[in-house]
């Protein structure tokens, strides 16, 4: 018998690279916004009863960070309450809950990579509600729920930064890109696969995952110019300047470097993420057969 699993956000990057990257012994029920408000506790609560999931895998969240920041009520009821209403539903289904959280939880002024037990300081709404959907999934379920924060998430699929970075690179003759926020770009089919392994182990508690390595937004769009036109992606390289933060001001501030430490995860996964810019090759690779 397979094992029922649901996932909600399901047509975002990382439930998309969920369902294709699924083991063969698992029964998917995917929901998204347009299927399931996981702000409504009642839906969430009947649909739980119904499916009797092993695992819920809660990959939807208002991700919009500028957007956040005059839109807190929306923000908090989808990443906090929403969070908690699933809570709830898998502790009364007993069922694992596996929640995605984000390096905005903390400052980013620590200067090192945060480890799991850091204290959390988010400096934007956006942190401060993904902060708050954790406390409320902890309080409820404890050591039942799987939480996994991870960064700087990219995809063939949706909208993100590297598909952002070769339309403007195929439409303009030159880049002003931030080249003093530090982290870690991560594939989310790895981030996809290492949850997979992660439920396969029934591991739960808090952990981080990201690609290995750190770059800046910088550092990055040098790299996904250079790999594009390495693939053919792109025909012509353009100049692409570093500016600063301060040059570039939006809305909701961003962690100045949002490392996260991955090597407890690792070690309890049984294997390491590949460095940043080898999974960025294999995703750029990806999309090229897309084309």
């Amino acid at each position: 018998m397979k094992i029922p699993i649901l996932i909600t956000g399901s047509n975002g990057q990382l439930g998309w690279e969920l369902q294709r990257t699924a083991p063969d012994n698992v029964k998917l029920h995917c929901y998204d916004v347009d299927t399931l408000d996981i702000c409504d506790l009642e839906a969430v609560q009947a649909l739980c009863e119904k499916l009797r999931p092993t695992w819920i895998i809660n990959a939807a969240a208002y991700t919009a960070v500028d957007k956040a920041e005059a839109n807190q009520e929306i923000a908090y009821a989808v990443n906090a309450d929403g969070a908690a209403n699933l809570a709830t539903a898998a502790k009364n289904c007993q069922s694992y809950l596996l929640h995605i959280s984000t390096d905005f939880i903390f400052s980013g002024n620590q200067g090192k990579p945060y480890q799991v037990d850091d204290s959390p300081d988010p400096k934007s709404v956006y942190g401060a509600t993904k902060l708050a959907g954790e406390q409320k999934v902890r309080e409820i379920l404890g050591d039942e729920a799987l939480i996994v924060r991870t960064a700087w998430v990219y995809s063939t699929h949706g909208n993100n930064f590297v598909k952002t970075l070769l339309n403007l690179m195929q439409k303009h003759q030159q880049l002003t890109i931030i080249g003093d926020q530090i982290g870690t770009p991560t594939w989310a089919n790895g981030l996809a696969n290492a949850l997979w392994h992660a439920i396969e182990k029934n591991i739960t508690g808090t952990q981080h995952w990201t690609d290995a390595g750190v770059a800046s937004w910088y550092d990055f769009a040098i790299a996904i110019q250079e790999e594009a036109i390495s693939l053919g992606l792109l025909d012509n390289s353009i100049p692409v300047l570093p500016i600063r933060t301060e040059d570039y001001p939006l809305p909701a501030q961003r962690p100045a470097c949002g490392v996260l430490n991955k090597t407890d995860f690792w070690q309890q996964l049984g294997y390491s993420a590949p460095h940043w810019q080898r999974a960025l090759r294999s995703m750029l690779t990806e999309l090229k057969t897309q084309l």
